[in-house]
């Protein structure tokens, strides 16, 4: 696995160098191409201006910020360039934050961390197993690509994750989500709900993650590839809806039991 930066982490004044990978797998995901339908023919873009029609090269185009409908401000690159910040190839651990205390919605994109050269490797180690016997995670900051970001680091095994952190202004507040409303539930309802939750809890590690559009796609894929084009679908089992919630809970709660049998 190739590294995508290099660097160190540091807490006090304690040092680790290493070095970052990414936890997602880029080729993971199937993309497509667009071709012209007559000739097969790869579909080209120009950038052209919606004013005068003009076909632009990139010297033509300036980067604009649009602040009221059509009234703009030109950001020219030496705008950028006094904003832009110093890469000091670290990742700076301010602080150590209980793991629960960090709410979900932050959470932006998923990194590895592993210890750079041997000489690292001890003191990473230290970091890893402090981390995880206090169940706390590390949190600070790395730039990355002229921008700085907030991390979030977490040890897995021996090794570290990084998560990339949204900042709190890019949330939006699920009070603006309409009809949320407090609403009182019967106690019988509740209570069958709660039993039902109860019948199908598990293990999170015991799930078993399919991603079966894009196992599907692919056969698909494959299929033409091979001059096939038979694809049987998966047929998906129609339920009637139940109006009577209470009816439908116990009914729920059979079903799993069910289920639990048959496993």
């Amino acid at each position: 696995m190739k590294s995508i930066w290099k660097g160190h982490i540091q807490f006090s004044l304690v040092t680790i160098p290493i070095q970052v990978f990414n936890a997602v797998e880029a080729d993971s995901q199937i993309s497509f191409n667009q071709l012209h339908k007559s000739d097969n023919g790869r579909v080209s873009y120009k950038k052209v201006c919606k004013k005068c029609d003009q076909d632009l090269a990139t010297e033509d185009i300036a980067k604009a910020y649009e602040y009221s409908p059509d009234q703009y401000v030109i950001i020219e690159d030496t705008d950028l360039s006094k904003i832009k910040l110093k890469s000091t190839r670290a990742i700076e651990i301010n602080h150590f934050v209980e793991l629960h205390d960090v709410h979900p919605t932050l959470f932006e994109s998923v990194y590895y961390i592993g210890p750079h050269g041997d000489i690292a490797k001890k003191t990473f180690q230290l970091l890893v197993q402090t981390l995880a016997k206090s169940k706390k995670a590390g949190v600070g900051r790395i730039v990355l690509r002229d921008r700085e970001d907030m991390v979030l680091l977490t040890a897995h095994d021996n090794g570290l994750i990084m998560y990339k952190l949204r900042f709190p202004n890019e949330i939006r507040k699920i009070n603006q989500v309409p009809d949320l409303e407090n609403t009182t539930i019967d106690d019988g309802q509740l209570k069958l709900a709660e039993t039902l939750v109860d019948s199908l809890s598990t293990s999170f590690d015991k799930l078993v993650f399919q991603d079966r559009y894009h196992d599907a796609l692919n056969d698909i894929i494959q299929a033409k590839i091979q001059g096939n084009e038979t694809i049987k679908s998966e047929q998906t089992v129609e339920t009637t809806p139940v109006i009577d919630i209470m009816t439908a809970l116990k009914q729920s709660i059979e079903a799993a039991k069910d289920k639990r049998i048959g496993a």
